[in-house]
């Protein structure tokens, strides 16, 4: 008999055994099915509320069916927020929302274009930056381009994940991200524009709200690596 499977006790009859064996098997497969939940991801209703904006100007072009907003533009969609000098939103016939927010090229790191979204079921948020913000309100994907940086964040302050790159992918339906190289953002200690990733132990991340946690994996289309 297998020394790893629990012995008959006192002569117990087979049905008996056999009984046993089964609840044992079915509690095994629950512990299983429990270690594979499903992870969280970004704020399901998000994609249900308005879009409501501000900015200094706005253009509506009825035969493209596109608004433009100009002039510290600040757009909210529930956790969703995009900050930007210029915002171009479209909608298509299903009614799904598109957003492209931008700067001027060579506009300074700390007036980026910005993107924030909560985590569904965790006080945790992902944010980022970047010359160019493409928000697809379809797929819940989020594209940062040139000189973009994303991050997992505990709460709104606390840094646990951080990838930099020519071009960050968000995918708030799967939840992962990708990155790519470019020469936008190449500099001392980088002349080749690599990846460049922190990624904190998953163990110190933010405990959920509710249920177990749920790490924020990258994707393995990942490149590059950070220097020494």
């Amino acid at each position: 008999m297998n020394d790893s499977l629990p012995r008959p006790l006192n002569g117990r009859s087979p049905d008996v055994r056999r009984a046993l064996f089964a609840a044992l098997t079915a509690l095994a497969a629950a512990l299983l099915l429990a270690g594979l939940a499903p992870e969280a991801h970004a704020e399901r209703a998000d994609k249900d509320k308005p879009l409501n904006i501000e900015a200094d100007n706005m253009t509506y072009d009825d035969l493209k069916q596109q608004t433009v907003f100009t002039g510290h533009v600040v757009a909210t969609k529930g956790t969703i927020l995009i900050k930007a000098d210029k915002l171009v939103v479209t909608q298509d016939p299903q009614g799904y929302q598109f957003a492209t927010g931008t700067v001027a090229p060579g506009t300074p790191a700390d007036k980026l274009a910005y993107f924030r979204q909560k985590r569904e079921g965790l006080d945790e948020y992902v944010d980022g930056t970047a010359e160019r913000i493409d928000y697809d309100g379809k797929q819940d994907l989020t594209t940062l381009t040139t000189r973009a940086t994303v991050r997992r964040l505990q709460g709104l302050s606390t840094v646990m994940d951080q990838v930099h790159g020519s071009v960050v992918t968000y995918d708030g339906q799967n939840d992962f991200y990708t990155a790519r190289s470019g020469k936008d953002v190449a500099g001392p200690g980088n002349p080749g524009g690599r990846v460049r990733a922190m990624l904190s132990p998953r163990n110190s991340g933010a405990q959920p709200l509710t249920g177990n946690p749920a790490a924020l994996a990258p994707s393995t289309t990942l490149q590059g690596a950070p220097q020494p």
